[in-house]
């Protein structure tokens, strides 16, 4: 878990990571993706530091275009 984590967050890690062991999910990947898992529910809170768009939250792309048209 990185550095700044609350300890919810640390138990929540440590929960998922043992609960894929014991039913053996994610073969030899339990801890990767329990730390993803969290990182992603800790981006989506705000808890990250940056806290960027994550998933449902996409752009559509369409002002970029816009913009670069206009700028050529």
């Amino acid at each position: 878990m990185p550095r700044g984590s609350s300890p919810k967050r640390e138990k929540e890690f440590k929960e998922i990571k043992n609960k894929s062991k014991k039913e053996g999910r994610y073969k030899g990947r339990e801890e990767e993706v329990a730390a993803r898992i969290v990182n992603k529910q800790r981006a989506q809170k705000g808890e990250a530091k940056s806290a960027k768009q994550k998933s449902g939250q996409k752009s559509s792309g369409r002002s970029q275009r816009i913009t670069m048209k206009k700028a050529a």
